[in-house]
């Protein structure tokens, strides 16, 4: 039976946990892979891990890092981060991670996609895209490195771009919401939703796991991410590693059936 999967999404920087608010202030909360170690025993459905330094800083995948991840987990993984060819890609899928993660270099070779997805097969290929709402206009705009730089060309078309270069699935992922733990942006959430037939992961804003439940029961089928919720506890956000216990996930992801 399908299911909505809970994602805990883990950002690296400098090898590094870290965590954001609106792409900026990372604030290091420990080690990725005593992290994983938590995720595996507390049977996370899936987990992503996202460089979020390699492409702005230009350099490849950290391949001995991403090894020692795909090591230790025991839960179907998700890379991204510094991705720029299918050998990489290959590479990655080679060391044990289930899935790859492109964003800037997707978007500025649509063509990687299809790539990749005839090396590795399009059920590994994930797109991740970073919108914002704009200041003018109704269709939210997309940006690459850390949120830095605009892309041309609104979701609506990229989404479809994608879906037909062989994308398996979509990370869409809220720069208002990250980090600020106040609720998915549901009214983005059910656009993308039902803009395209690929399998969809919403990230951004996740701040309890009524919020997981809400986005379930707005959209059905889908991936719910969260970061901050996942790491911190309580209102000073100290760091702790947690994940709804089986009933608790239960609940949750049947809401959305």
């Amino acid at each position: 039976m399908l299911r909505s999967r809970i994602i805990p999404c883990l950002l690296v920087s400098d090898g590094g946990l870290v965590k954001t608010q609106r792409f900026g202030e990372p604030k290091y909360v420990g080690d990725p892979i005593n992290a994983v170690k938590i995720f595996n025993e507390k049977e996370a459905d899936e987990l992503v891990v996202l460089d979020i330094d390699a492409t702005s800083q230009g350099r490849q995948p950290d391949f001995t890092m991403i090894s020692q991840l795909a090591v230790e987990c025991r839960m179907p993984l998700c890379y991204g981060g510094g991705i720029t060819t299918r050998e990489q890609a290959k590479r990655i899928v080679g060391l044990g991670v289930e899935k790859i993660s492109l964003s800037a270099a997707a978007i500025a070779n649509p063509a990687l996609v299809t790539e990749i997805a005839d090396e590795v097969g399009s059920q590994s290929v994930v797109v991740v895209l970073d919108v914002k709402k704009p200041v003018f206009g109704k269709e939210f705009d997309v940006y690459t490195h850390n949120g830095s730089k605009k892309v041309r060309g609104g979701l609506n078309s990229l989404i479809a771009e994608f879906e037909r270069r062989g994308a398996g699935e979509l990370v869409i992922n809220s720069i208002d919401r990250d980090g600020m733990m106040k609720g998915y942006d549901l009214n983005l959430a059910e656009h993308v939703r039902a803009t395209t037939r690929l399998p969809v992961t919403i990230l951004g804003g996740a701040g309890s796991l009524e919020d997981i439940g809400a986005l379930i029961d707005r959209c059905g089928l889908i991936g719910a991410a969260a970061g901050s919720l996942f790491v911190f506890k309580g209102n000073y956000r100290a760091v702790l590693i947690n994940y709804p216990n089986p009933i608790q996930k239960d609940e949750i992801v049947l809401r959305g059936k």
